[in-house]
């Protein structure tokens, strides 16, 4: 795997892991504030989710070399 290679896989990883992590944070908050009346549990069960399956995607995305990430590529 090369460098550049290497680069765009941890980019792809970091970016996914932070939004999931946002969506998890934000679901939690909303859980918390409306359903369970102010209850701590859902932020950090929501966030652990986002977290979790961040790092399934990179480990998937880690352990497949051959897959390649495809581009439109426009006539002239």
């Amino acid at each position: 795997m090369s460098e550049g290679e290497l680069g765009q896989k941890w980019d792809r990883c970091l970016a996914d892991s932070a939004v999931k992590l946002v969506a998890g944070l934000g679901i939690g908050v909303l859980l918390s504030a409306v359903v369970f009346k102010r209850r701590m549990w859902p932020v950090a069960f929501g966030s652990g989710m986002g977290l979790g399956m961040a790092c399934a995607n990179c480990q998937h995305d880690f352990r497949s070399p051959s897959l390649l990430h495809g581009h439109m590529v426009k006539e002239q």
